[in-house]
């Protein structure tokens, strides 16, 4: 039996992380959680509308305008982790507005994403996802490394 030495090209004995598909997903996860939250976007813009989400944060007693801020947010935070604008930072960035989903929203459905008024189960792994990305890093193809 021959013993290999570990190489910046193979997992060491430590990990069974592979550095050389490691960076492809760290680019994955970063073009899928911006395209999460640019598809959230778009649908407070033009489904529940500009307004309506506005009307909605208000229902909830939050300011209406925090519904405007989030919009803009969720629509910046997705387009600089697509183009991997400072993604690490953004990720972090992001996750109190899934934390904020879950507190005034979702939490009090239960966990499940299929209970009456969706649960905190999606929320939750989408934030979990956002620090996954942010331990991981930009991957490969970011414009601003943070």
């Amino acid at each position: 039996m021959t013993a290999t030495t570990p190489t910046a090209t193979t997992p060491t004995a430590t990990t069974s992380t592979d550095p050389r598909t490691a960076p492809y997903a760290a680019l994955l996860l970063r073009l899928t959680l911006g395209g999460l939250f640019l598809a959230h976007a778009g649908l407070k813009l033009f489904v529940f509308t500009p307004a309506g989400t506005a009307a909605f944060f208000g229902s909830l007693g939050l300011p209406p305008a925090l519904g405007y801020a989030v919009i803009a947010v969720e629509a910046v935070g997705g387009l600089a982790l697509i183009l991997g604008l400072y993604a690490r930072l953004v990720a972090l960035a992001l996750v109190p507005v899934l934390i904020g989903a879950i507190v005034t929203v979702h939490g009090a459905n239960g966990f499940f994403a299929q209970n009456p008024g969706g649960g905190w189960e999606f929320a939750g792994f989408w934030a979990v996802m956002l620090l996954v990305q942010a331990g991981l890093g930009d991957g490969p193809y970011a414009l601003r490394r943070a």
